[in-house]
């Protein structure tokens, strides 16, 4: 399919198909998943925290069965995907913009056996290539804050969802009393003009025909996440200036500071939302 063409989507395109991106990613995160974890101790891995998440995710829809159609917007690596596909036997359509993690996400389904139950597409989720009421769950970890519309993604979402179907993702946010100005920091770093709220993603999501089932704020974690990430970030970095260059790990190092911040201060927000379209 061809992807819309916007500024927000061809920056997250090159970034995450670059090989310092991609070496940095799978390095730090072990090469399943690319998104924020849930931390319980201080020795929890990237990897292990990175897990939680998923599993998270998978236990707010009231059943995940083999009947289940899922839809995983920005798949990244395709962890979650995988996790789904071995758990429950459910087919997933894994829609990522990056080539570059896509090849990597096919290669390992390949390798455990799960071609069949997983679908790669290369696209935006700003216009998904599926009918009306494709899907019974539409999943997405840390994504849609790349999207440059993402009031169409959500309108997408509502349209492939089947009636009774469930919406359930995480995004970096900006708090919804967060002052003007403050993470512009941040949004040079990531090239986006602003970032969604809870209140948002709500009113968008309501306004789609979608109905609010809750949001659980965890918040820390993205602190905690980040402050995770650069730690190892620095305990690795003689390791990783063998693959990655070291502008990319300085700008990183700096990035990451100003998303510790961020939530440091209150002026983001991250949890799990979670909306049904009415049966």
């Amino acid at each position: 399919m061809s992807a819309p063409t916007n500024s927000a989507t061809d920056a997250a395109r090159e970034y995450y198909n670059s090989e310092d991106a991609d070496n940095f990613y799978a390095t730090i995160w072990g090469g399943e998943d690319i998104h924020i974890g849930l931390y319980e101790s201080d020795d929890d891995s990237i990897a292990e925290a990175s897990r939680r998440t998923v599993e998270k995710l998978a236990s707010v829809p009231p059943e995940i069965n083999a009947k289940t159609r899922v839809i995983d917007l920005g798949a990244g690596y395709g962890g979650a995907a995988r996790y789904l596909a071995q758990r429950y036997g459910c087919g997933v359509t894994a829609l990522n913009l990056s080539e570059t993690e896509n090849e990597r996400h096919r290669a390992i389904n390949a390798e455990r056996g799960l071609d069949d139950y997983i679908t790669v597409v290369d696209g935006s989720f700003e216009k998904i290539d599926a009918k009306d009421a494709s899907f019974d769950l539409a999943w997405s970890q840390d994504a849609i804050l790349h999207a440059g519309d993402r009031e169409a993604v959500v309108k997408e979402v509502a349209r492939v969802l089947a009636p009774g179907g469930r919406f359930v993702f995480t995004d970096p946010m900006q708090a919804d009393d967060c002052p003007k100005g403050v993470l512009d920091p941040i949004l040079a770093r990531i090239n986006l003009s602003s970032l969604g709220s809870p209140g948002f993603y709500k009113k968008s999501c309501e306004a789609a025909g979608l109905e609010f089932r809750g949001f659980e704020d965890l918040t820390h974690q993205l602190v905690r996440h980040y402050s995770r990430v650069l730690e190892e970030t620095e305990k690795r970095e003689e390791e990783l200036r063998s693959m990655v260059s070291p502008d990319y790990i300085e700008r990183m190092r700096k990035g990451l500071g100003h998303w510790i911040e961020g939530g440091e201060k209150g002026w983001l927000a991250w949890g799990v939302m979670h909306f049904e379209k009415p049966a």
